[in-house]
């Protein structure tokens, strides 16, 4: 799969980050892994194993360490550190720059970076925001909307009727995130991310009516920037010949990046009121969530097992 980046520059203005001191243009340094490191043994002399990819956070213990050292000593550990030419150094709790730091930081050319949040919230807020930035991604043609705080991916051939539903869901007061075209983000071991991009956001092509903007006619209310994927729904026609029963079958899913998504095969023929069901789909997915299975219970009642 290939690998992304995203540019310090975008980094620092989404946290909120003081630049103590920049080598070049921040928007052309890059930063290429969500992984992050406290450079506590580095500082002791341990060097093994260093990862100059790593954001380099030094945080209170790092800083009291360093104070009760000797100039000497405290210049050979931050050396430790700068000398390899991480991509950033961070220092957390708006904590004093040490001269040797910005010394050394200009001497092996390393952006320093300085935030007044606490270690454990900036290390918390790099990796989550880093997570969606630099995850692995894909994109898939499809609807995606928010229906009473569950993510539902709607999937099926073109022309079955996948923007006619979402517009239906919107007049039901739940939130577009993307139409047509959806990017898909893995941002953990177990979630996906969806969400527009960034020039066709908040656009909706209805055949027979053309573009519309969702957000101006439906009002801010309607639209989310990104949703968790947790549901998907493939439409397809109906099939007479095809049972549509999954009575005690277990629960279908889809692979999405590795990671395998309840899924639920909706065939759509006149009459049928895709919203409605789509609703019933959301609210008992999160029964199912929650631990409440209600095929478990009818066969319980009928003294049977799943």
């Amino acid at each position: 799969m290939a690998n992304y980046t995203i540019s310090i520059e975008s980094f620092v203005q989404a946290l909120k980050l003081e630049v103590i001191y920049a080598p070049s243009p921040l928007d052309e340094l890059y930063l290429d892994t969500a992984e992050i490191n406290r450079p506590g043994l580095i500082i002791t002399g341990f060097t093994e194993h260093f990862d100059p990819h790593r954001i380099q956070i030094i945080g209170l213990m790092e800083q009291s360490y360093l104070e009760q050292e000797t100039p000497e000593e405290r210049y050979e550990s931050l050396k430790r550190i700068f000398s390899r030419r991480p991509c950033l150094v961070a220092i957390a709790r708006d904590l004093e720059i040490f001269e040797d730091e910005l010394k050394l930081a200009k001497e092996y050319a390393v952006p320093l970076v300085r935030t007044s949040m606490k270690t454990s919230d900036f290390m918390s807020a790099t990796i989550g925001h880093l997570n969606v930035e630099l995850g692995q991604r894909v994109t898939w043609h499809g609807e995606l909307i928010e229906v009473y705080g569950t993510g539902i991916l709607i999937i099926g051939d073109s022309g079955i009727g996948k923007s006619e539903t979402a517009v239906e869901m919107l007049k039901r007061g739940h939130r577009l995130v993307a139409d047509d075209a959806v990017e898909l983000r893995r941002v953990s071991e177990i979630s996906i991310v969806g969400s527009a991009p960034e020039n066709t956001r908040y656009f909706m092509e209805l055949r027979g009516i053309g573009i519309v903007n969702v957000r101006q006619l439906f009002g801010m209310g309607a639209v989310k920037v990104s949703e968790k994927v947790d549901l998907i729904i493939k439409l397809e026609p109906w099939d007479s010949d095809k049972s549509y029963t999954n009575f005690g079958g277990g629960e279908e899913t889809m692979d999405i990046l590795g990671i395998k998504i309840p899924m639920i095969t909706v065939p759509v023929k006149p009459g049928r009121n895709l919203a409605v069901i789509l609703e019933v789909a959301a609210m008992n997915h999160r029964d199912r969530q929650m631990g409440y299975n209600a095929e478990q219970e009818l066969l319980s009642s009928l003294g049977l097992t799943m």
